[in-house]
């Protein structure tokens, strides 16, 4: 479990934005903020939960039949037309790339069963990954007064999204050529990708009500950041201040590997003396220049064992510190079982010592 909390630096980056945030994308940590838990609509930018939520619960080679409540829908077009049949994957690049409405509108229908269920997925995934000051209406993202976000909370979406594989290689694709007879040359709008050094995602957006909103992510010396502007002016180059903030000011630091030897813990009547704990999985965060003096790392384990223990089971915790806040909490687990030793193996060890 990572935990973050809201924290404003004193560098003054002058977005153009009424709100935006800079994450980690590993760890989740905020590396600068403005205004970033005001709710507010974020356009196409919803888009990325809509692919998310069709990556989780679709087949991406599963084919689709349009309907006609799919066509034709108000806004950015992949211009589907009744009785086509296109794949789930090829309606998500035109989702991603293209902004297509009417390919989210299909996505949703297909995969939700009804796009009012998947309107259900969609809020249910956001209250999951913690945007609790989320809502969706639909999953094009047309003005609605009840659909909004933060950029908080479109940060923490972005994030779980980009853990799937399918959903980066979508989003860093800058075109894509689907199965169909026309209109089948997609070409990403996200300048991102053709602009920034490292550029490999995400999303643009565009409303009257919400003005230009931009979910922008890029990877550089072992670090994928993620930037979100909503209602932002100038709004590539404000993902841009942002992201040239983060690798200029920050670098990944190795805190434990996963299976990392943590301590080891007495055994009594086991065929070993000690047992290994490691950590269960890796911690990797980004830190500013004076700021690995200020980790810390606090051990939580039994002080004694007896056997049988089993391989892999979870016996304490790891918790790691920065400047006295909790930033992680990670579990203990045994390295390698140990069975209990037996009467005949007892009788033996006396003989012996």
């Amino acid at each position: 479990m990572v935990l973050t909390t809201s924290i404003s630096y004193g560098d003054n980056l002058s977005l153009s934005a009424i709100s935006g945030i800079l994450i980690d994308g590993n760890s989740g940590r905020i590396l600068y903020e403005k205004n970033s838990h005001e709710k507010m609509p974020m356009a196409s930018t919803t888009k990325i939960m809509t692919a998310l939520v069709a990556i989780e619960n679709g087949k991406l080679e599963d084919k689709i039949n349009i309907k006609k409540t799919g066509v034709g829908i108000e806004g950015s077009s992949i211009y589907l037309r009744e009785g086509e049949i296109i794949s789930l994957r090829d309606l998500l690049y035109g989702l991603m790339l293209r902004s297509g409405n009417d390919a989210a509108v299909s996505i949703a229908d297909y995969v939700g069963r009804g796009v009012d269920n998947f309107i259900e997925l969609m809020n249910k995934k956001a209250e999951e990954v913690g945007a609790v000051d989320t809502n969706f209406m639909n999953p094009h993202g047309l003005p609605n007064d009840n659909h909004y976000t933060t950029a908080y909370d479109l940060a923490l979406i972005t994030r779980e999204a980009l853990k799937h594989e399918e959903f980066k290689n979508i989003v860093k694709a800058k075109t894509w050529t689907a199965k169909r007879d026309e209109n089948n040359y997609f070409y990403n709008k996200n300048q991102t990708l053709w602009e920034y050094e490292g550029g490999d995602g995400v999303k643009t957006g565009y409303t009257m009500r919400a003005g230009r909103c931009l979910v922008s992510s890029a990877t550089r010396k072992g670090m994928q950041l993620i930037a979100v502007v909503l209602n932002a002016g100038d709004w590539f180059n404000d993902n841009y201040k942002l992201l040239n903030y983060g690798f200029e000011k920050y670098t990944p630091h190795i805190i434990y590997d996963k299976n990392q030897y943590i301590t080891k813990v007495p055994v009594v009547n086991g065929k070993k003396e000690y047992v290994i704990l490691v950590a269960e999985n890796s911690l990797t965060y980004p830190l500013k220049e004076g700021e690995k003096s200020k980790v810390k790392i606090s051990i939580d384990n039994p002080t004694i064992l007896e056997a049988p223990i089993e391989k892999g089971k979870v016996l304490g915790s790891i918790q790691t510190y920065l400047d006295g806040q909790l930033i992680r909490k990670d579990n203990l687990v045994v390295k390698e079982s140990i069975d209990k030793i037996s009467f005949i193996d007892k009788i033996i060890n006396i003989f012996k010592n």
